[in-house]
């Protein structure tokens, strides 16, 4: 099975699980590496009730720490951060990357303005917009994410989509500025299977965008986005199904911001 880099620790206030019952997951799934990437600090604080506080990242690094020792050489466990891309926010991911020998750093839209659009608590804010404005606004916010240069990893790209709120039309006019703008940056994309657990129903990102990136030589990697041990590598085979489909042939490993090819299975 591929690696899997997009998984949380109880650090983010809405996962659970110790990471010796994560590595053991990861292990029993076949994975072929295991990453950590919690939701990173974000100044000022506090800032939201979702992820760790500035002053945990010691306590991020010994979770890291015991995940290897307890791993002891038998799978992989890379380090990561999934940071959230908010404009003008370069310097503090920049101190951010500073701050560990990270493998690899997801970079992640889930704010447009003050408003985390995928947040369950403010579902009814849907309602009220504007679906088209908010896709482009999204979508013009994560090409400027690819362009910055600052991430190893772009997160579920088409996020935006998770309580099923999709303007008329065909997206690819969304999709295609966006997948040339991460063409451009030469990072990869995660194709991430918690989508399919959400409203949308859906992996992130659906299967005419994937096809897309494909085509422009965006690399891929297959998440779970896991928030508990029994999450990890879920539902990796279909994935791997619908990567296939879209015209992938590998997928991608990490370490210290170093990329190579992994064929899939």
């Amino acid at each position: 099975m591929p690696a899997d880099y997009h998984t949380h620790t109880p650090l983010c206030r809405h996962a659970g699980g110790a990471p010796e019952a994560f590595v053991d997951a990861a292990i029993a799934a076949g994975l072929t590496e295991y990453g950590i990437s919690d939701h990173a600090p974000q100044r000022p604080e506090p800032f939201d009730d979702w992820r760790m506080s500035e002053a945990e990242l010691p306590e991020y690094f010994e979770w890291i720490a015991r995940a290897r020792a307890h791993a002891a050489g038998r799978i992989p466990i890379r380090a990561g951060l999934e940071c959230d891309w908010l404009d003008g926010g370069e310097p503090w991911i920049a101190d951010l990357a500073s701050r560990h020998d990270w493998d690899y750093l997801i970079g992640s839209v889930h704010y447009l303005g003050d408003w985390d659009f995928d947040n369950p608590k403010w579902l009814g804010r849907w309602a009220e917009s504007d679906v088209e404005a908010v896709w482009t606004h999204y979508w013009q916010t994560y090409a400027r994410m690819a362009e910055s240069g600052l991430f190893d990893i772009l997160g579920h790209p088409d996020l935006v989509k998770k309580f099923s709120f999709r303007p008329q039309g065909d997206l690819a006019r969304f999709y295609e500025p966006a997948i040339d703008a991460i063409a451009a940056g030469g990072c990869a994309i995660e194709l991430n299977t918690a989508g399919w657990h959400k409203p949308c129903a859906e992996a992130y990102p659906a299967p005419g965008f994937l096809e897309l990136a494909c085509s422009a030589g965006v690399p891929l990697v297959i998440s779970s986005d896991s928030h508990a041990p029994q999450e990890v590598g879920r539902d990796f085979t279909k994935a791997i199904a619908l990567a296939k489909a879209a015209g992938y042939r590998e997928t991608q490993l990490f370490e210290k911001h170093r990329r190579r090819g992994e064929p899939l299975a």
